[in-house]
């Protein structure tokens, strides 16, 4: 016996033996192949309905980056600030950075043809109007904020529909807000308010709350609105292509300290925390559901392990008498059990992994109505592989301890 157990491991030899040799009872290898299968389909769920949660997480964040910019610079204290400074000129120097904007926005009141909404008006330059990638997501009209000297706006689709607007039309909205710089008179309220005409040329669709809301015009309409002369409420940022994750982390900090504590230099993330914390949480919830649904199927393991302890009671007295350990005897059986789930693991990860990447490929699986894209999306991430080899491999491990435990503890008591 120990020269057998340093020529080979006999745990794990005899573990196997038992996992592919026909059983004496027909119903322990139904019971583990439906173990198996249990786990091969909880397994290649879970990948599949990770990788298409990152797909559709994604895709949420494009279409959020059609608006938000990569960096945002903002003050840490009141609404506007004037763009000047040696941080400020190091910035527009950089080659990582392919535009700097300045945008000016608040909440305004707009009335076009008697039809009247809160909306959220965005002032930008020319370079904006270059660079935005709303461009590519127009509905109808042109991306054009000045037609010779007349100022024109572009809106959401959302808020075009409430309002009526179309690019067809010539009618002109009227944006107002209230004077900063004058005191609310009862007796004449409209002296106590600014106001500026645009056409609307364009409408954009990119989500529903952005459509909803959103209204874009020249910034130098903007700042008469709102009384400004050269103050802008932010700086969008858009880094030049491919620059690594590294080297956008270094620039964040680098233009932090330059800036000093009165800005904020906020990316992605921290831009809108709330939506990007809800999509980790969201994402953890389904990993926490699946996982507990694998936990119900690997019960089966339990069963079907029990019935093969009891069924294989000689042999473990066989083993006892030839030298065995109690340990030893242990060993052989968790590993059994264990390696059934590790069958179903492997399987699992082959269909899962295969579908998602043919998925990813070829987008057979098309999404329902009129979306953004045609196909459900699937992004296949290395990380929630390992994360399921470890969560489902751990479960196994547990769940094939538990019977072996308790079985050979009373098998030995008795």
């Amino acid at each position: 016996m120990p020269y057998l157990c340093k020529t080979m491991n006999l745990p794990f030899f005899i573990a196997r033996r038992y996992l592919f040799a026909k059983k004496s009872h027909n119903v322990i290898n139904i019971i583990s192949a439906i173990s198996a299968i249990g786990m091969a389909i909880g397994t290649a769920a879970l990948i599949i309905i990770l990788s298409i949660y990152n797909g559709f997480d994604e895709l949420v964040k494009s279409t959020i980056g059609y608006v938000e910019p990569d960096v945002l610079v903002a003050p840490a204290r009141g609404k506007v600030f004037l763009p000047a400074g040696s941080g400020f000129e190091w910035l527009r120097s950089r080659p990582e950075v392919q535009s700097v904007c300045p945008i000016l926005q608040e909440q305004v009141f707009v009335d076009y043809d008697g039809r009247q909404s809160i909306a959220k008006a965005k002032g930008v330059d020319a370079a904006y109007e270059r660079e935005t990638p709303l461009k590519d997501n127009l509905r109808d009209g042109t991306f054009s904020l000045y037609k010779g000297d007349l100022p024109q706006i572009v809106v959401g689709a959302g808020l075009a529909y409430k309002m009526g607007m179309n690019p067809a039309f010539l009618s002109s909205a009227e944006i107002f807000f209230p004077a900063r710089n004058r005191s609310f008179s009862v007796a004449n309220p409209t002296a106590s308010i600014e106001s500026v005409r645009a056409r609307p040329v364009g409408i954009f669709s990119v989500n529903q709350e952005i459509d909803n809301e959103l209204l874009i015009l020249p910034i130098a309409e903007m700042r008469k609105l709102l009384g400004y002369e050269a103050e802008v409420s932010g700086l969008e940022i858009r880094w030049a292509d491919d620059l690594p994750q590294k080297e956008q982390r270094k620039f964040i900090r680098e233009l932090g300290k330059r800036l000093g504590p009165d800005f904020e230099v906020l990316d992605r993330f921290r831009q809108n925390p709330s939506l990007y914390k809800m999509m980790r949480y969201e994402k953890a919830a389904i990993f926490l559901i699946l996982i507990f649904i694998i936990i119900i199927i690997a019960s089966n393991i339990f069963g079907s392990l029990t019935m093969l302890i009891i069924e294989k009671r000689n042999d473990i007295e066989t083993y006892r008498s030839l030298g065995a350990t109690d340990s030893l005897v242990r060993k052989i059986f968790t590993l059994e059990g264990w390696l059934i789930s590790l069958l179903g693991l492997a399987t699992g990860l082959i269909i899962g992994i295969g579908f998602a990447l043919l998925q990813q490929r070829f987008g057979f699986i098309k999404m329902p109505g009129n979306f953004l894209v045609s196909a459900y999306p699937v992004i296949l991430q290395a990380g929630d592989i390992l994360l399921t080899i470890l969560g489902v491999a751990l479960i196994g491990y547990l769940i094939a301890r538990v019977p072996v435990q308790r079985s050979l503890s009373a098998g030995a008591k008795g």
